[in-house]
């Protein structure tokens, strides 16, 4: 594991947003690259990432996460793992909709966005596996439970 840069855009301010130091650290965790490299994390409201979503995918609707991988030009190499988005309302709905501790939920769509900058996917099931496993593994560093179970149990505060 090498070292990765985090840049942080908070576009978007709400009281869910996790710390910047978790932010780093979920991401850090998650780059599994043999060279260091640079993502930049951008925190948004529903908007842009509506119109990011209808813009590169297709889908007219927001989304929790979105990964934008780096593609330099021929010949160019720059230490540069690419952008993930977060749409904070997304991902805080569907934490409370999941029944899952938000700052759970968070880490995961860190991790899940940061192996997708690194060719991870899940389109077809055996990728889908291997990319779980995977996150799982990482989450699990923090204590944090497998996402892909039933819903967890949220703590009242």
């Amino acid at each position: 594991m090498s070292e990765l840069t985090v840049d942080l855009q908070k576009v978007f301010e709400g009281v869910g947003v996790p710390e910047d130091s978790l932010l780093q650290t979920w991401a850090q965790a998650a780059w599994l690259g043999e060279d260091p490299s640079e993502v930049t994390i951008r925190i948004v409201g529903i908007e842009e990432s509506q119109e990011l979503n209808h813009q590169y995918r297709g889908k007219d609707k927001p989304t929790n996460v979105l990964s934008f991988p780096f593609e330099a030009p021929a010949g160019i190499t720059v230490p540069l793992a690419g952008d993930l988005v977060i749409c904070a309302p997304v991902v805080e709905n569907e934490a409370r909709e999941q029944h899952k501790e938000p700052a759970t939920h968070w880490a995961h769509m860190v991790v899940h966005g940061m192996l997708h900058l690194q060719g991870y996917d899940h389109i077809n099931d055996e990728d889908a596996e291997a990319m779980e496993a995977l996150e799982i593994r990482l989450l699990a560093q923090f204590g944090f439970g497998n996402p892909y179970e039933a819903e967890e149990t949220v703590k009242d505060s």
